[in-house]
């Protein structure tokens, strides 16, 4: 499975499933390969999706992948 899909916009579920398979095959070392769903995550849906999968697979732990601020300014 490509973990980088080039031209095509991810979804959270596409998502989901690339991020599973970037754990399973290189485990620790996934972090790259997960920045490379991340990134996608993060231009194609924005700051709220990109933190749901930071918080659900706890990536900020386990990867050193910090959440995005909000996309709405609070001032």
């Amino acid at each position: 499975m490509s973990l980088y899909h080039k031209g095509v916009s991810v979804n959270l579920d596409d998502a989901r499933k690339r991020i599973e398979s970037a754990v399973t095959q290189y485990g620790q070392h996934a972090a790259p390969a997960i920045d490379l769903v991340m990134a996608e995550v993060r231009s194609d849906m924005g700051a709220a999706a990109f933190n749901e999968l930071i918080e659900e697979f706890d990536l900020e732990l386990m990867y050193n992948i910090a959440p995005m601020e909000s996309d709405h300014s609070n001032s």
